[in-house]
């Protein structure tokens, strides 16, 4: 139909405007996240001071070691109100914890990453998270190194530049032969080599590409998560929100609560223990259930009362409705853990694509605005050398 071109035309500078305004960002938030794939690796090559003999027995639910570094920990941050976070890496070695103070409120809080020797009993490393390189990089990837206003801007462009790729296809998409589609032509012009690596860099990634921008807004935007799942889905089971009997008196022993916890939860991965300093919040022991794909952030937690020891509450992703058994595979298909190194590997590649998407359009871009201002130059020289043939008339039949 006639109008097939025109909108052809409309949508292909739709594609290259939005391109030139999200590339930078797009490029900025694929590299950086190639960065953070191994960012717990490369932050331990880069402080050595953190290494510790692995020999020792792992720490895990038996091990006493945690109310030790709760000890050691509050001895460096004396200041009630807070709240300890115990990392169980499952490999020995130091213990990384975060510490969160009175103040720590939000989607991502400020806080002090630390990390206590093997036996629990001193700080080998105290920094604010952001403070070093690797989270700087997390910052700048979640959040522009602009809170929870950066987030957002990551968050809904992520829309936009799912908007660019889709664009990007359905304008590609072959009318004719697939094979020419598909065909890189080596000897042709650059001009024509430029679009080719384009097209098809664009093309074989989308649908990975297409994955990892579509969870990295869910995972940016908690409460578009939510809404897009009720409305597609179901709502997703909301994580119980108990509080201890009392707001004060003697918190009960970190080996305590872990039994009791493990006795509701049989079988299951110790993750993290979060133990609040005072206050009414209830000891969270966060554990990766069979099923659950991240072994790192699983998704199911047991609240403790931190005076009685008492079971609160059990938030098990295995018994949650088939909103809450999707919503627990968006964090490993971001980050490429889903399948283990091969995966994490996909996702380092796939990082660097849209920088590659970036430079062969803005090249591909410059080369064809170069050639029309040359053939609008040339033209005019033209005209001014014969003027008579400015005249485009053709003459009147008599």
């Amino acid at each position: 139909m006639a109008y097939r071109q025109p909108l052809r035309a409309l949508l292909r500078r739709l594609h290259l405007w939005l391109g030139l305004a999200l590339g930078g960002l797009f490029a900025l938030v694929g590299v950086t996240g190639s960065a953070l794939v191994y960012y717990l690796e490369i932050d331990g090559a880069l402080h050595p001071e953190i290494a510790q003999p692995t020999d020792a027995p792992v720490a895990g639910w038996d091990s006493t070691v945690w109310q030790r570094a709760l000890e050691t920990g509050k001895a460096h941050r004396p200041e009630p109100g807070g709240r300890w976070s115990f990392e169980v890496t499952g490999e020995g070695g130091a213990i990384p914890a975060r510490y969160y103070g009175p103040d720590a409120v939000g989607h991502h809080p400020k806080r002090e990453m630390m990390w206590f020797s093997a036996d629990g009993a001193s700080v080998l490393r105290a920094e604010p998270w952001g403070g070093y390189l690797m989270s700087w990089l997390y910052q700048l990837h979640m959040e522009l190194l602009m809170g929870e206003t950066g987030a957002q801007i990551v968050g809904w462009a992520g829309f936009a530049m799912l908007a660019l790729m889709i664009l990007g296809l359905w304008l590609w998409w072959p009318r004719g032969s697939w094979r020419k589609a598909l065909a890189f032509k080596r000897n042709a012009v650059p001009i024509r080599r430029l679009r080719d690596l384009h097209k098809l860099a664009g093309v074989w990634s989308a649908g990975l590409l297409i994955v990892l921008v579509g969870t990295g807004i869910l995972l940016a935007l908690p409460t578009v998560k939510t809404q897009l799942l009720t409305a597609s889905i179901a709502a997703p089971d909301e994580v119980p929100s108990p509080q201890s009997t009392s707001s004060s008196g003697r918190q009960i022993p970190i080996a305590q609560a872990l039994t009791a916890a493990r006795a509701r939860v049989p079988g299951t991965r110790l993750a993290f223990i979060d133990v609040p300093i005072g206050g009414s919040a209830p000891i969270r022991v966060r554990v990766q259930v069979p099923g659950d794909p991240h072994p790192r952030f699983p998704g199911s937690y047991v609240f403790v009362d931190q005076y009685s020891g008492e079971v609160l509450a059990v938030h098990d992703v295995r018994n949650g409705n088939a909103a809450s058994a999707t919503a627990k595979w968006f964090r490993p298909l971001h980050d490429g853990s889903i399948a283990g190194t091969p995966t994490r590997i996909l996702a380092i590649l796939l990082g660097f694509v849209p920088l590659g998407l970036l430079v062969t359009g803005v090249l591909h871009w410059r080369r064809r605005v170069g050639r029309r201002a040359a053939s609008a130059h040339g033209r005019l020289r033209l005209q001014k050398l014969n003027p008579a043939r400015t005249n485009t008339e053709r003459p009147l039949k008599p």
